[in-house]
């Protein structure tokens, strides 16, 4: 696998979201520009997958917006990669704590007085957090039809999410929109038809990391919402363990694809910028990297090889790059705690006012 499609993988999330909560994220990996999940920076990231804790079954309608496939980091051995890193990390778990604590609320001001509500995931992967959210949806307002319209760029974790589909019961009744692209294609394709359809919740999970223009992005998705609608970006916490990593070895990190490095003070500032209001939630989560530290430990090479977009962490720094960074991961983006060594992945969950 080529250092492109690596460091692709490794940026898009995790998927808070995405074949299974333990998927594969998607079009927007979440360390992973979302230009990686994002197509450099344009291909939507999301979420690997979790395991659902709700079972559905579903053959709803479905409206393929075509487009051909591109090659993504969400194929083969890259969503491989993103599948061990969730299975050790359990961040799709954490935000799926979070989406069931903050987002009935959220639906109930978004949907009130609606006869019908629209939904828009970007960068979904395999889709174990958009059944999760639909789910909740359908509890908070039963007798209301809606729709989602879904946008990722891999076929494969899109074929993932239909089969997710297909054994959810209650999205029977749910037509889905499916368009097999990145967001930045997405974008295009829109603006080429002219009739935007609007929405009451977009979310972007894990995929913003790599768009080729944050703020462009931005307003255009932002500009998607209908009345009292929210668009819901979740990304890495600014300082937390990925920050601290990344823009510390940016030189050695951001390269290839990955030009640069995103985190929650990013996409913050550039709210700010742009005159939106929003509101901040933050995601605890940690996981234990003492692996890491053990030369003939499997598990701690992969976790390297993931954390820092490599295929071969030991062969392709330096021995002097590599103790840095062990050291890093250590003292900088770490607690430690009975003996454990654990790594500060903590998420911020943004919720952006229409």
């Amino acid at each position: 696998m080529n250092r492109n499609l690596t460091a692709q993988l490794r940026f898009a999330l995790m998927r808070l979201r995405s074949s299974s909560l333990k998927s594969y994220v998607t079009n927007a990996f979440w360390r992973q520009p979302a230009s990686l999940w994002e197509g450099k920076h344009s291909t939507a990231f999301k979420w690997g997958t979790v395991h659902s804790q709700f079972s559905f079954s579903c053959t709803p309608k479905e409206s393929v917006m075509a487009a051909e496939a591109k090659q993504t980091c969400y194929e083969g051995s890259c969503v491989q990669s993103f599948q061990f890193y969730l299975e050790h990390s359990e961040e799709h778990e954490a935000i799926l704590q979070c989406v069931h604590n903050l987002l009935p609320g959220e639906f109930q001001r978004i949907g009130a007085g609606k006869s019908s509500l629209d939904i828009l995931g970007v960068g979904s992967g395999g889709g174990e957090m958009d059944t999760q959210m639909l789910t909740l949806l359908q509890s908070t307002f039963p007798a209301i039809p809606i729709t989602a319209d879904i946008v990722e760029g891999s076929s494969k974790l899109t074929d993932n999410f239909k089969a997710l589909v297909a054994k959810t019961a209650n999205l029977q009744n749910i037509p889905f929109g499916w368009y097999i692209m990145n967001s930045g294609e997405y974008e295009k394709q829109v603006k080429a038809k002219g009739d935007m359809k609007k929405f009451d919740f977009i979310h972007m999970i894990q995929m913003i990391y790599y768009v080729d223009n944050l703020a462009d992005t931005i307003r255009f998705f932002h500009s998607l919402l209908k009345n009292n609608g929210r668009l819901m970006i979740i990304i890495e916490a600014a300082n937390g363990g990925w920050d601290t990593l990344w823009k510390t070895y940016k030189k050695e990190l951001c390269v290839d694809a990955i030009t640069e490095y995103r985190s929650s003070g990013e996409i913050i500032a550039c709210l700010k910028s742009l005159g939106l209001k929003y509101d901040e939630h933050t995601i605890p989560n940690s996981f234990d990297i003492s692996e890491c530290y053990n030369p003939s430990s499997q598990i701690g090479q992969r976790l390297l090889n993931f954390m820092t977009a490599q295929d071969h962490f030991e062969q392709y720094f330096t021995p002097e790059i590599r103790a840095g960074m062990l050291d890093l991961l250590r003292n900088k983006c770490s607690t430690e705690k009975d003996g454990k060594v654990l790594f500060n992945s903590t998420l911020k969950c943004i919720l952006v006012h229409a």
